[in-house]
């Protein structure tokens, strides 16, 4: 068995009416997983970082730039059997400007900004329904004990 970390997880978030609003994306019915909604996802290049990939993807699928960016402390992980394989996806936060406007790639039919609860509701996996949980946790309260690591842009 491998341990492979060639993917990243980025959540892209807003604040609106003092709130944290995540864009999820739909997957497009020719890819892998049609119709599944999502935050930004994507693979690594050969000699990126996790980290550059994450803002190259953020913006190759929603055009956004981020203003503020950050390492969220939760890994993502799941196991692939056919190839016993056992993925690591490090996670990112990216926060947005209210009024950004998102355009989608190729990759995607449809996106909306939700708030936390819907967001939980339409993501797949725990992994990425724990990550908005710990996102949200760190911006909304104050006594968090969460430490998040702020990428300089």
């Amino acid at each position: 068995m491998k341990i492979v970390s060639k993917l990243i997880e980025a959540h892209v978030f807003r604040i609106k009416n003092n709130d944290l609003e995540f864009l999820l994306l739909k997957r497009a019915p020719n890819e892998k997983y049609p119709g599944l909604w999502q935050m930004v996802t994507g693979a690594v290049h050969k000699k990126e970082k996790a980290f550059q990939t994450a803002l190259r993807e953020i913006k190759e699928e929603t055009n956004l730039t981020p203003i503020k960016f950050w390492v969220v402390p939760n890994i993502n992980s799941f196991y692939l059997p056919e190839q016993d394989n056992v993925w690591l996806i490090p996670v990112f936060a990216a926060q947005v400007k209210a009024g950004e406007r998102v355009v989608i790639s190729n990759e995607h039919s449809d996106f909306k900004w939700v708030r936390k609860k819907e967001a939980k509701k339409l993501l797949a996996w725990p992994g990425q329904r724990k990550s908005v949980d710990i996102i949200y946790e760190y911006f909304t309260t104050q006594q968090s004990f969460l430490k998040f690591v702020e990428i300089q842009l």
